[in-house]
């Protein structure tokens, strides 16, 4: 008798919930997207959603209506009531029988939450800490992947260390980005992140960031910088989806600036406030 057991339960497999059968449980099989709202509006829905359509080409799910994507979103939303929202879905190839490769015609699978997003002002003013961490993600960063484990093992590593952040780093001694952010230094005026590659999420908030320092004559230099580069920086800061942007204020028990968010860092986070409304 093929059989399932779920934790001390043992059942027919025939019986089984497709939901335990899921390929994104069993491979990160899947792709994912987190959005969220500003006071009741959804923010660059349609930039997500098309980053979406590229991760699940990038990984070969086919035949995925993003216009039906979008209407779920929505949706969802207004049926929550909630303001301030954090909204993550994700897709996996479908549920089947434990096999590494995929029929063609499975069905895939689509899940949504909606939760409230605390209010992240306090964090924005005081700042937090990073510590740098080896950057042992794959090679296709580009690609919105559920396996996350990598990332997910770099940010406990941080947490250990009492950091709220981890900032990965690369074979070369280059930093490419955060275990869950985009990474940015303020050296002089200039604005310096890293370069959009494979081994780099295309963030969202990244690039609105990039078009607030445009709008207050920042010089934007999409360049790798080395960690000893960033504990020099006059300011550094990280962008989330959730979060916007976060001011960081040590880097490997090295302090930041005088300790507290720099000034062009705080222009930043109002300049890019005015592409919410």
């Amino acid at each position: 008798m093929q059989l399932a057991m779920i934790n001390d339960e043992i059942l027919p497999l025939d019986k089984l919930d497709s939901a335990y059968l899921d390929r994104g449980l069993y491979f990160g099989d899947g792709v994912y997207e987190v959005v969220r709202s500003y006071e009741g509006k959804i923010f660059a829905l349609d930039e997500h959603l098309a980053r979406f359509g590229n991760s699940l080409a990038g990984i070969e799910i086919e035949d995925v209506n993003i216009g039906q994507i979008r209407k779920k979103v929505i949706d969802a939303f207004e049926t929550a009531k909630i303001h301030n929202a954090r909204i993550y879905f994700h897709i996996t190839r479908g549920s089947a029988l434990r096999e590494h490769n995929w029929d063609d015609h499975i069905k895939p699978n689509f899940f949504l939450t909606i939760t409230d997003l605390p209010d992240f002002t306090g964090l924005k003013q005081k700042g937090i800490t990073v510590s740098t961490q080896p950057d042992l993600r794959w090679k296709k960063c580009w690609i919105k992947s559920l396996n996350l484990l990598a990332n997910i093992l770099a940010r406990h590593a941080a947490a250990a260390k009492g950091c709220d952040e981890a900032i990965l780093v690369d074979d070369a001694g280059l930093i490419t980005e955060g275990s869950g952010s985009s990474f940015f230094a303020i050296l002089g005026r200039g604005l310096r992140t890293a370069p959009l590659t494979a081994n780099i999420l295309g963030s969202i908030t990244r690039g609105y960031v990039i078009k607030a320092a445009e709008n207050l004559n920042i010089e934007v230099i999409e360049k790798s910088l080395s960690p000893d580069e960033a504990k020099n920086a006059d300011e550094l800061f990280l962008t989330v989806t959730t979060k916007d942007i976060i001011p960081v204020i040590k880097f490997d028990d090295e302090t930041i600036g005088n300790s507290q968010p720099g000034p062009i860092t705080k222009n930043l986070i109002t300049e890019f406030l005015k592409f919410t409304k």
